[in-house]
Formats: C-alpha cells, structure tokens, sequence
C-alpha cells in the first residue's frame, strides 16, 4: 500500500504539472521556462545523489575494478545520451503547451507509452502480443478523436507534444538500456544537467531571457523542477522498491487523467464530447499496453 500510494502521489504530481507548465507560459518563454525547470530539477536530483553517495561507494567497493571502471563510464555515457533526448522532447513539449490545454498535451505526451513497443519491434526486433497491437490501434484511434480537426489535420501546439512523445519513447528506451548498467540516480542528475545546457543554449539563441521574467514565473519553474523534476523521479525510485512493476506502471498512466482533472479544475479548460472521447480511448489503450496476458504468464511459470 506504501508503493501503490507514492507512485500514485507521483502521478498526481506529474499530471498538475501540466498545469503550472500551462500557466508558466503567460509569464515566459516556453525555452527559457525549459531551461530553468531543468536546472532545479538537476540540482534536486544531484542533491539526492550526493546524499547517497556513500552507499553507492560501498556498493562499488565489492565490484572488481574494471567492473567499476565500466559502470561509472555507463553511468556518464547514459547521462549524456538520456540528457541529450530528454532535453529535445522537453522543448517539444513545452513549446507545444503554448498552443494547446494542458490535458490534451497530458494525454498525448502518455502516449509514448503506446510507442515504445513499436519502434522497440521496428528497430530493436522485440516480439508484442495481440493485446499490444490492439492497444496501439484503439491508441491511435483515441489520438485521431482528441487531436485531429475536420480538416484532418493537426494543430501546431499538438504536433509539437506529438514530437515529445516520440522523442520520450526513444528516452524510456535509452533509460532501459543504461539503468541497469550504471548509477540510475546519477544518470537521472546528468541528464538533468544536459538538457538545462540544450536548453539554455537554444533558449539563448532564439527567446530573450531575463530575471524579471523568470521571477515573475518562479511558482511554476519551482514546482515543475523541483515538485516534479526532484521529488517526482525520487518518489518513484523509493515506491517501485514496494510495487510490481506492471502496477507502477498502471498507476503512473494516471498522470494523463490528473492533467484533465488539473487543467479543469485550476485553469478552466474543457473539451468537448469528441475529445473526451478520445481520452477514454487512449487511456484505455495505455492500460492495455502495459498489462501481461494470462496465457504468457503461464508460459514463464511452466518455463521456470
């Protein structure tokens, strides 16, 4: 109940960001907000690792040296390479939130869950059930209720957090490729830190950062980088120690229902019966996906 009760504590936190990344943008630049959000987050997170170093120490102690050696390299090479990937889809998805509500851009960005099985058969060869393609094609239905217009087309603010869920499917394959390789709380402060720099940089570029402006949009950068980027990613590393991951990840997809509820009830927002629609229909393609099937959980027990 512990576990269950913290990743659903998450999901709330992470759905309610929308929010604030919503309102953020009446303040700020949506690059500039990016980048400020990041930074926080990569200085809450690097704090944590700080605070666990010493049994990260010990833990590297029992490992042979070139052992070692690798994993910190690992550990390096998965901050950049996350970092890299999260710092484009968040700038993706922040820009597009200028255009769209928030509970839109909560569901659509929800639906790299519905991607990373495909581009993991399309590039990594990775075998899917039936229930998995069904759940992609009710998914892409849902997205087709919730997003495209009569002229059957997209809306720039929903292209843009279309792009961010495709790059975020990429992220979760990066992050499944390195965590268990190197220091996942590390990973998680580097990559942190890169997507501050891209943003930072790009921010610089194209938008005109001030201090005015970012104090004058200092409640939502703090809860987006510290609430959400800190305390959400430590929550669900401390709550998936209690839970089975099948159940983390069903409650986490709650996220996308709190970004409806959030933007609702703190910004007014409301959709129409075809968008509704739409949402129930990918938050029912989101459960699909990541529930096993009977038949294939038999089938481990016997093989085991």
């Amino acid at each position: 109940m512990l576990g269950n009760g913290l990743l659903l504590l998450t999901a709330f936190i992470w759905g309610t960001a929308f929010v604030f990344q919503r309102a953020g943008m009446d303040l700020i630049e949506p690059i500039t907000f990016n980048a400020a959000r990041m930074a926080l987050s990569a200085i809450a997170v690097g704090m944590v690792a700080f605070l666990l170093r010493k049994r990260e120490r010990a833990a590297a102690a029992s490992r042979p040296v070139e052992e070692q050696k690798e994993y910190r390299k690992n550990t390096v090479l998965g901050g950049l390479c996350c970092g890299s990937i999260l710092g484009v889809a968040s700038i993706f998805q922040q820009m597009g939130i200028v255009t769209t509500t928030a509970g839109k851009a909560g569901f659509i960005t929800a639906m790299y869950m519905l991607l990373v099985p495909v581009i993991g058969f399309v590039f990594l060869k990775k075998k899917n059930t039936w229930l998995v393609w069904l759940a992609v094609l009710l998914g892409i239905t849902g997205m087709y209720f919730l997003c495209i217009t009569g002229e059957f087309s997209l809306s720039k603010g929903d292209t843009l957090v279309s792009l961010c869920a495709f790059c975020f499917s990429f992220h979760i394959l990066a992050c499944d490729h390195f965590v268990g390789r190197g220091d996942p709380i590390r990973i998680s402060a580097i990559q942190f830190a890169v997507a501050t720099v891209i943003s930072t940089v790009i921010a610089a570029v194209m938008e005109e950062p001030s201090v005015e402006k970012l104090i004058s949009a200092a409640i939502p950068i703090l809860y987006c980088g510290i609430v959400s980027g800190g305390v959400g990613y430590t929550l669900q590393m401390v709550a998936q120690k209690f839970t089975d991951p099948t159940i983390a990840s069903l409650l986490m997809s709650m996220e996308s229902v709190f970004a409806v509820i959030a933007g609702v009830i703190l910004l007014g927002e409301q959709m129409s019966s075809r968008e509704l629609m739409g949402c129930i229909l990918m938050f029912t393609a989101i459960l699909m996906v990541q529930i096993p099937l009977p038949e294939k959980r038999k089938q481990v027990t016997q093989e085991d």
